[in-house]
């Protein structure tokens, strides 16, 4: 079988197609032939240097597959040859709390990835994807959706009327708008030009804010839910955003800490967030029982993720330039 890898991070001229052997499924192993992987922003970050978490040189990169299975080891009982399937982010995080020793086992960082042709893994760590799903949007789900699911589903789940600020339109704050609008909730979306604006709004957005022209947007979005602020913030900026999120947070709401996509070197505003009564929340994706129950959602509502652009296998360097680019409205896939 053919894989790719990175034999060092810096650079895609690092990225290169090998031959690979042929894995072989030992006892509670399946063996997946891989019909999709994509991209997440946790890629370009371990491709800068960038990524807050461990990381090795010389893997298969990539989080998040989808496939098929095609052999089973001995003592495999949840699947059978022929079923469709994807990963789960963390692969031996079932449900409960985080097990910190999870932090040391990601797919892409410290351990091979899913862009590759064939992969053995655990039958545990992975899921059935739903039937509507392509392969190109069953490969979207691992990371971007999971990561959504719980920032969404947390001590304080969102719940129908609720109010929902989702920021920007990449993999984890469509599938926040697509989920949330499903739970009934009122979604207030900032984006940056009207074009952008126009597709959340396709999407369910009820409010689009270009924070380009109003770069208070907390303040705004606090505004367009009656001067009460929103319930919950999928916060996926980081330094760059969190104080326009507490401006725009209600009292007594949440803040689901996810990503650190923008620039910006704002520290926390102690007596603000003190005097906002909100809760930070950090967010690490998800577990097994969590994807299980988005992928019943998922299903139930028929969803389908929002995907920009699918590649070729042959042609994964093109998928990276073009993700690099930032341009992108939704997600990257890679079809194998």
């Amino acid at each position: 079988m053919q894989g790719y890898r990175f034999s060092r991070f810096g650079s895609l001229d690092h990225l290169a197609r090998h031959d690979e052997p042929m894995p072989t499924p030992g006892r509670g192993e399946a063996l997946v032939r891989v019909r999709a992987s994509s991209l997440n922003y946790r890629d370009l970050a371990l491709l800068s240097g960038q990524y807050p978490m461990s990381w090795r040189d010389g893997l298969v990169p990539l989080s998040d597959g989808a496939g098929e299975i095609v052999a089973l080891g001995e003592g495999c009982n949840r699947f059978q040859p022929g079923d469709r399937v994807c990963n789960t982010f963390f692969p031996q995080w079932f449900g409960g709390p985080f097990p910190p020793a999870e932090a040391a086992r990601q797919y892409g960082s410290n351990q091979d990835g899913w862009l590759c042709e064939y992969k053995v893994v655990s039958e545990e760590a992975l899921v059935r994807v739903p039937d509507h799903l392509g392969w190109a949007e069953a490969a979207t789900l691992p990371c971007a959706a999971l990561t959504a699911w719980t920032a969404l589903t947390g001590p304080q789940p969102v719940k129908a009327g609720d109010t929902v600020l989702v920021q920007g339109s990449g993999g984890v704050s469509l599938f926040a708008l697509q989920l949330a609008k499903a739970m009934g909730a009122r979604v207030i979306a900032t984006t940056s030009g009207a074009d952008k604006a126009a597709r959340l709004k396709a999407l369910g957005a009820d409010e689009a804010i270009d924070y380009l022209a109003e770069p208070e947007w907390g303040a705004r979005a606090r505004e367009l839910n009656g001067g009460l602020g929103v319930d919950l913030v999928v916060e996926v900026g980081g330094k760059g955003t969190l104080e326009q999120s507490l401006a725009a947070v209600a009292p007594g709401g949440e803040i689901a800490v996810i990503g650190f996509l923008a620039d910006g070197a704002a520290e926390l505003d102690f007596m603000r967030y003190f005097l906002s009564g909100a809760t930070l929340r950090r967010i690490a994706v998800g577990h097994r029982e969590g994807m299980e129950a988005m992928l019943r959602a998922i299903a139930r509502h028929q969803l389908r993720p929002v995907v920009d652009r699918v590649f070729p296998f042959g042609d994964a360097r093109a998928a990276w330039e073009h993700f690099l680019a930032r341009r992108h409205f939704g997600k990257v896939a890679i079809v194998h």
